[in-house]
């Protein structure tokens, strides 16, 4: 059996498409196609239906990848062990991260993090695909919702409230909403609801304050959260963000201040095959502490940036 292309048929059978897999796994997606065409070719067995829409598995593909995923999630158990003798602070650590949390809000602090480990090898994921903890394609997670997975251990990292933010710029030139309902009189940029969406209740600007099944129009749609952030600061309209996000934006001022949106929670999350991990262990308790001195830091810059 070649563990090469069972990986690369696993990560295509759990997708659902080539595309998906090949951003995955970080090679082209003809070369995928190429090696599940191979592989069917020794196997003599076809494992995929191809149709308009997407891949299915046939009956071989289906008992393939329910094998190719217990082999993988045995492999992983069996590498932890190996490595776990190993101090918290040194080895190979794999990251996976939603992009709009992992750019604001992971990424400015591994700097620290890897000043105290600088024996720890890290790598970072940035991708708001589903990531498979079972296979050990990361060893640990950052993600906004929780699945009903037993193999897993979720640990909440953070919980923050939307908040309401325009640029002065803006709020000179259209006038400061004073309530919910104002929002229909102004520009709404939110995100690109035709997108994954990086976390529930991204666009709660469209909803808030509004009749059951009433939605507004957003002014500009953009699939990317540091993109609305940016623009909104330029004077484009009025945007509903989570904190680390606006506190970037020093042009950015709260409105709207008594009504809180519904909060933001990112989950810390690694297999249950590595509970008793060092580095996993020291990994979390850095960003934890992280997350509770951000807190204070983000209740600081609300005070200063109510508009007055």
């Amino acid at each position: 059996m070649d563990w090469d292309k069972l990986r690369v048929f696993y990560n295509v059978a759990e997708s659902g498409s080539f595309t998906k897999a090949a951003t995955r796994l970080e090679i082209s997606q003809s070369a995928i196609s190429r090696q599940i065409g191979t592989f069917e070719n020794h196997l003599g067995a076809p494992l995929f239906h191809r149709h308009a829409r997407g891949l299915l598995l046939t009956e071989q593909g289906e008992l393939l990848f329910r094998a190719a995923r217990e082999a993988f999630s045995d492999l992983a158990m069996v590498q932890a062990r190996i490595t776990e003798n190993l101090k918290a602070t040194q080895g190979a650590m794999k990251i996976a991260v939603t992009v709009g949390f992992g750019v604001a809000w992971v990424a400015p602090r591994l700097h620290k993090f890897l000043a105290r480990s600088p024996d720890l090898h890290l790598t970072l994921r940035l991708s708001d695909d589903p990531v498979n903890l079972t296979v050990h394609e990361s060893d640990a997670a950052i993600i906004s919702s929780i699945t009903e997975d037993s193999g897993l251990i979720y640990k909440e990292l953070l919980a923050r409230p939307l908040r309401f933010y325009a640029s002065r710029s803006y709020l000179f030139k259209f006038g400061v909403p004073l309530t919910e309902g104002d929002l229909d009189n102004h520009r709404l940029v939110v995100f690109n609801d035709k997108e994954m969406l990086p976390f529930d209740n991204v666009n709660y600007l469209l909803t808030c304050g509004t009749h059951p099944g009433i939605k507004r129009e957003p002014y500009l749609s953009i699939n990317n959260l540091q993109g609305i952030a940016s623009t909104v600061e330029q004077g484009s309209g009025i945007a509903c963000l989570p904190p680390y996000m606006a506190e970037k934006c020093k042009d950015l001022v709260q409105i709207l201040p008594d009504v809180k949106g519904p909060d933001v929670r990112f989950y810390f999350v690694y297999s249950n095959q590595l509970k008793d991990s060092k580095r996993i262990a020291h990994l979390w308790e850095f960003l934890k502490k992280e997350s509770l001195e951000e807190e204070k830091q983000t209740k600081e810059f609300e005070r200063a940036h109510f508009l007055q």
